[in-house]
């Protein structure tokens, strides 16, 4: 190579080094964290106990294209924490990955056990999140009729409260938002607590979200595995066997009931793995674990990770 060109490439990488080192050049992983969207205008959230950040539930977008001429598919996901806490792991994580499966994403908060708060509030701000998702869809470049929920453990039994208590919406409601449906599209159930029955259940998951002492109807009208009908959309279910928090009999009694009552499901149980695992890997995803790969190939069944996002 000529000297003069070793000179000028040697003289380009110097300023091409701090623009590494100080991250003037940016990509996706360290990129600006998208701004949360309250899930009721104005601070007037129902049953609200306050103002407190804890108080007002949100929805974080994880957008994609909205120019793209086919609208996308849409996941809520409600991260795990016992009704008490929010798992980040399951929120945005489980975002940017379905994100690279060219599925728009919104990670939910949601009001919890310990800011005050009991059922039905939880199942509120879910079904809310659904009904916000389709109402906005033209917006976000989303299709109206493929928006799922998505949760982990105590934020799986949310998301699952929603797959078999869902409503129609109020076609005359003064709200745009309440006039969508809350019915989601499918669900992805990650290690979740289902039940709420003594022996079943995950006991700070059914004590954050019931109380103390909840009356039997409650605890049963909340133990979905006895809620499923022909009408709860179709749905993907993993665990593993060695999770000593959350028992996958959770998991075998929601996909006993969904394929008694003929609702399309895949259920994979892994023999190894603690609680609350996630994905097992960051952004950009090049080893997650096998469900992962299982939850791809399953949305593809369901006409959910389109081929061709492009054109």
């Amino acid at each position: 190579m000529p000297a003069a060109m070793t000179n000028l490439l040697f003289f380009f990488l110097l300023l091409l080094i701090p623009l590494v080192v100080f991250g003037t050049i940016t990509s996706p992983a360290n990129a600006a964290e998208p701004t949360p969207v309250p899930l009721w205008a104005g601070g007037k959230v129902p049953n609200a106990l306050g103002t407190r950040p804890e108080d007002i539930p949100t929805l974080t977008p994880y957008l994609l294209d909205a120019t793209a001429a086919t609208p996308r598919p849409a996941m809520v996901i409600c991260p795990g924490g016992g009704y008490g806490g929010l798992a980040d792991h399951e929120g945005r994580d489980y975002a940017l990955f379905l994100n690279q499966q060219n599925i728009v994403c919104f990670v939910l908060k949601y009001r919890l056990g310990s800011g005050g708060y009991r059922h039905p509030v939880m199942l509120e701000d879910a079904a809310r999140a659904v009904r916000t998702v389709r109402t906005r869809a033209a917006e976000w470049n989303i299709d109206p009729n493929r928006v799922g929920i998505m949760g982990s453990s105590a934020g799986g039994h949310l998301a699952s409260t929603l797959l078999t208590h869902f409503d129609a919406g109020k076609a005359d409601d003064p709200d745009p938002v309440e006039r969508q449906s809350s019915r989601p599209s499918l669900g992805v159930l990650c290690y979740a607590v289902i039940s709420m029955q003594e022996g079943l259940t995950h006991a700070g998951s059914r004590q954050n979200l019931l109380g103390d002492f909840p009356a039997k109807s409650l605890v049963d009208g909340l133990s979905n595995e006895r809620q499923v009908t022909p009408q709860t959309p179709p749905c993907f279910l993993w665990h593993t066997g060695e999770d000593t928090a959350v028992k996958v009999e959770n998991s075998l009694a929601f996909a006993g009931a969904l394929q008694s009552n003929k609702v399309p499901f895949d259920l994979h149980v892994y023999q190894k793995g603690r609680h609350g695992i996630g994905l097992l890997d960051k952004d950009p995803f090049a080893n997650v674990h096998p469900w992962a790969s299982d939850l791809v190939f399953w949305l593809k069944a369901q006409g959910w990770v389109l081929r061709d996002d492009t054109k």
